[in-house]
């Protein structure tokens, strides 16, 4: 249990107030000092400046030996502008990846662009442009806001997709796959988009059958495509999710992919099949095989179902006109339509014999809830469990019986019971979908399911007296996923480099061809499905092999095609002949930290895994496939595996206001904001309905994170982003609260100007340290000094102790959560508010303690000048810019007598500018001391907020809230005063005190105060 809410309105309201009244305290005390006013938007420009200036924008200087960090947030598309959900997601990397700068590693942190698809062509068209050139433009654009949120990104590894430079390897890899048997050709029924006029994959039609771009409903249609053969990795992608699992992937993620890839053990049944005389067709077709995850169920089976794809289905419609109609109209029946078309002189033989010693003929029919893309496009019909099948049974066979042949295991001493299913009797016409008895011939004979030995030789036998035709079994997995279909009628995407000869078929287009350039168009050229089968000096060409006229493959590529790889070139992103070089791969792959959207979790990151395990098993491109050893010499994640970890932001939903009667979503001009807290309709003066819905367009809801920038500055921006919500929750965006963070720098910028020293104090320090003041410890001779009394002895000690506490606390704190704890960012936000607010409370409490003799009073300046070295260094990832100002202040102060150390973002600037030093390490040895020691601070006990007494508690050292509330409440039940308010037996919330219930209990300030909120 942590000790205070992830985060929420309530409580981030409540932090901001108790905030302001320390704020308004250090505001009264700093009156008579000058202090120059924040320009954020300067001090932005400035930084960055020196960034680009000394080249280190997005990597920290390499040392041999230093260990390597690859932190990468998924590329954008080039919109031409940032929203909310790219700020959040670049913040979220670019605090990761400065954190792991200062730490001391290689850093790779690179930004490219997602340039190829449909979204940039409609938009070309729209706007009667070529679309690479609105592509260049937005990437400028977008380039420009990247930079300006303060992101430290490798500029020298940026690419776009649409670069032939670029895409020239994604043909390679496709030639690579096409040469391993892994990239073919087929005729297949396909996905189309009647709106964006080209196919779609399975994955990109969702579940009412809508086009996931275009929102379009989608028609099927037969044509020739190209498939990347992904079922060939399916078993290796499933079984190494739990490698993924055990790296931290994200639980959803993992439940998302096992479903998708699906794989399903079971059987395939063979049953003869029996054509009348009359019966037109082509078929040589002798049997249906049928997969079935239920072998249990076989004796219930009442009838086949074919999908109106299955081979049969297609030859028995070439003579059949009205089956021929039915396909066409399944096009516009509902997902779940129960219709079906009987296929007339069509039997297959029920595989059990009936005590007279017939087997009943069982109908076939084409359904259209059977896929075509799962198992053999054929199942098994048994009504009497399955919904499905019972409602297809029901609506063509209307009131006729069903036996049960599957009952539940009965308690011990009674019989299962096999029901009848009938309509218009009590709960006896609903299937029993459950495992459990199997019923056999024979009166009262049953056998569970799990004794069945699933051999041909011994389970059907068991199951009942077999005829002659009866069907032939055999065991199958079948996986979900389908191939992965690449093909698209579009123009703005990686053309695939393949030439089609009459005589010698598809041939690969040479190595050393590569690129196949898009031809130039103009816009009047665009539109209207695929432009590149009419550029007739495109498409017409000469056999690589024979030299014989020969035509271009017009399709292009998926954009999936281009992500599925992007990670491996900004690792080596000038090499002009390979993809990647092995040495390169092996030194950068995997992936440390991933960072995107969860929206991401099944097409991106399966179609990425797949490429990886592909270039890491069938090519020479990536040797080690991510091998590694702990320290511990144990191997680590490998596998071809591209991710170590991932990390998965939720969307950000903007404040939308509607109409209170109507409903209607109303612009931001339509409402009075000028009490943001109670907004009103300009036009009635009535309330609006507040909400937080995803942005959009059509709800008046989008914010543009660029003038919030502009307003409030970078470093303001990202703190509120991270302090507004755990990365993994839906964050409501409220740019009025943000003042709140601007409050805090200022009064960290109070702070750093506050520690001033004159030369008479740089001496005292100096000489009475071994070393420099910002690294030192304020070492003392308080206790052998005779003018000092015990008391003062002590007061002076202990303030020491209490400054090194609260440094030494915080840097464990933040250090933890960036760490292993990386989805609460916001908890960073608001540790460094509690540091700020400890070293402003500690300040004024050694002035007020005026100990005799200047040095002392020195010493503990000193020393809280380090504590705030400290809180910029911790600040830095978050506040890049702001923190840099901040530590120049501190150098100013010091009047250059004491020097930095060499730093990470800007180092090697003179004395006129500032440097971030290294990342503070804690010292657990003295943060336990220092718990110890202070651990006399009184608990003070409320029950709803009535103070009932103060015990001394020593809760030792807490690097995490979680478990503190259960830790205080074991402390007192340890103390006199504790056992008597709680008693033994309490445990915690939902217990009594006295006899009335403990609805909640608060833990603020590390254990200071508790409080019991119980029932009045």
């Amino acid at each position: 249990m942590r000790s205070f809410p992830r985060y929420g309105p309530l409580w981030t309201r409540a932090f901001w107030a108790f905030s302001r009244r320390a704020e308004s305290r250090d505001f009264i005390r700093s009156a008579s000092t000058t202090i120059p006013k924040i320009n954020f938007a300067e001090i932005d420009a400035k930084w960055r400046r020196k960034w680009e200036e000394n080249a280190l924008a997005s990597s920290s200087p390499s040392s041999k030996g230093a260990k390597k960090e690859y932190v990468l947030p998924m590329f954008p598309y080039p919109s031409g502008s940032l929203h909310l959900g790219h700020l959040r997601v670049y913040t979220i990397a670019d605090v990761l990846a400065r954190f792991k700068q200062m730490q001391g590693s290689h850093v790779i942190h690179a930004m490219g662009w997602d340039a190829f698809g449909l979204p940039a062509e409609n938009a070309a068209i729209e706007r009667g442009v070529d679309p690479s050139e609105w592509t260049k433009q937005n990437i400028i654009k977008m380039r420009e806001q990247l930079t300006a949120m303060n992101g430290s990104w490798d500029w020298q590894r940026e690419f776009a997709t649409c670069d032939p430079y670029f895409y020239k390897h994604t043909q390679r890899l496709f030639l690579l796959l096409y040469e391993n048997g892994l990239a073919y050709q087929a005729n297949a029924v396909v996905n189309y988009d009647p709106v964006d006029k080209t196919v779609l994959a399975n994955e990109q039609v969702d579940a009412n059958g809508l086009s996931w771009r275009s929102g379009a409903k989608v028609e099927k249609k037969e044509l020739k495509q190209w498939f990347l053969r992904i079922t060939s990795f399916a078993s290796q992608l499933y079984q190494d999710l739990d490698l993924l699992a055990a790296n931290g992937w994200p639980s959803r993620v993992l439940a998302q992919q096992r479903h998708w890839l699906g794989p399903s053990k079971g059987h395939i049944l063979r049953f003869d099949l029996a054509l009348s005389e009359n019966l037109r067709s082509d078929s040589a077709a002798t049997e249906i095989k049928v997969f079935t995850t239920r072998i249990d169920t076989l004796r219930g089976v009442k009838f086949i179902g074919l999908s109106l794809q299955h081979p049969i289905v297609r030859e028995l419609a070439v003579h059949d006109a009205k089956l021929r109609e039915f396909i066409t109209d399944a096009a516009t029946f509902a997902p779940d339509s129960k219709d079906g078309y009987l296929l007339p002189g069509l039997t297959v033989k029920y595989p059990f014999l009936s005590p007279s010693g017939n087997a009943p003929d069982l109908p076939v029919y084409a359904v259209p809830y059977v896929s075509a893309d799962y198992g053999t496009g054929a199942v098994m019909g048994v009504p009497a469990h399955d919904t499905r099948d019972h409602a297809f049974w029901r609506k063509h066979y209307g009131n006729e019986e069903l036996q049960s042949v599957i009952a539940p295991v009965p308690r011990e001493g009674e019989r299962p019971e096999f029901p009848t299913l009938k309509p218009g009797t009590n709960n006896h016409d609903v299937p029993y979908t459950g495992r459990g008895l199997v019923q056999l011939p024979g009166e009262d004979a049953s056998i569970h399911e799990k004794q069945l030995n699933f051999d041909q030789s011994i389970t059907l036998k068991r199951m009942g007296e077999l005829h002659d035709s009866s069907p032939h079994m055999e065991n199958a997995t079948f996986w979900r996923i389908r191939d992965w279909l690449i093909s698209r009628q579009r123009y703005w995407g990686t053309p695939i480099p393949i030439i089609h000869c009459a005589d010698c078929g598809p041939v690969p287009v040479l190595a050393s061809d590569l690129p196949v350039e898009l031809p130039k168009l103009s816009s009047s050229q665009l539109g209207g499905g695929n432009p590149l089968d009419d550029i007739h000096d495109w498409v017409n060409v000469s056999c690589p092999q024979c030299d014989r006229p020969a035509k271009r493959e017009t399709d292009t590529m998926d954009t999936f095609m281009d992500s599925s790889w992007y990670f491996f070139r900004f690792a080596d992103p000038h090499n002009s002949e390979l993809p990647i070089s092995p040495k390169a791969a092996d030194a950068a792959l995997p992936v440390d930290m991933y960072i995107g959207g969860v929206e991401h979790a099944i097409l991106h990151l399966l179609y990425a895994r797949f490429i990886a395990k592909f270039i890491h098993s069938k090519t020479a491109l990536w040797p080690s496939g991510g091998d590694r050893n702990d320290e511990d010499g144990n191997q680590v994640l490998g596998h071809g595996e591209p991710f170590r970890r991932l990390i998965t932001q939720e969307m950000v939903h903007g404040k939308t206001f509607t109409h209170p009667t109507t409903g209607r979503f109303l612009k931001s001009e339509e409402v009075d904001l000028s009490d943001p807290s109670k907004p009103t309709l300009k036009s009635t003066g009535e309330t609006p309905t507040v909400s937080f819905q995803k942005m959009s367009k059509s709800k008046y809801n989008g914010v543009d994170p660029m003038l919030t920038i502009d307003e409030y500055g970078a470093d303001v921006t990202r703190a509120h982003m991270l302090f507004q919500a755990p990365v993994d929750e839906v964050l409501e965006w409220d740019d009025h609260s943000i003042v709140g963070v601007e409050r805090w720098f200022y009064r960290i910028w109070r702070l750093v100007h506050s520690l001033n020293f004159t030369e008479e104090e740089l001496s005292i320090w100096l000489n009475n340290n071994d070393e420099q003041p910002h690294v030192a410890n304020a070492k003392s001779s308080a206790a052998s000094d005779s003018s000092l009394s015990k008391e003062e002895v002590q007061r002076f000690q202990r303030l020491r102790d209490e400054g090194d506490l609260y440094e030494q606390r915080a840097i464990c704190l933040v250090t933890k959560t960036l760490q292993t704890n990386v989805t609460s960012l916001n908890t960073i936000v608001s540790d460094l508010i509690k540091y700020t607010n400890e070293l402003v409370a500690h300040q004024i409490a050694f002035e007020k303690a005026n100990l005799p003799g200047r040095k002392y009073n020195v010493l503990l300046k000193a020393a809280l000048s380090r504590q705030v070295s400290t809180l910029c260094r911790l600040l830095a990832p978050v506040a890049p810019a702001f923190a840099e100002e901040c530590m120049g202040v501190l150098q100013q102060g010091f009047k250059t007598r004491v020097t930095f150390k060499d730093g990470v973002f800007a180092p090697g600037i003179d004395d006129t500018g500032s440097v971030i030093q290294a990342w503070p390490e804690y010292d657990r040895a003295q943060l336990e001391r220092l718990e110890k020691s202070l651990a006399g601070s009184k608990c003070t006990v409320q029950v709803n907020g009535k103070v009932k007494f103060a015990v001394q508690l020593n809760l030792g050292v807490q690097e995490k809230r979680d478990g503190l509330v259960d830790l205080v409440v074991e402390k007192l039940k340890q103390t006199e005063e504790g056992m008597s308010l709680l008693g033994k037996g309490f445990k915690g919330e939902g217990d009594a005190i006295r006899g009335k219930k403990v609805c909640r209990i608060v833990v603020v300030k590390g254990g200071q105060l508790v409080n019991f909120v119980v029932e009045k």
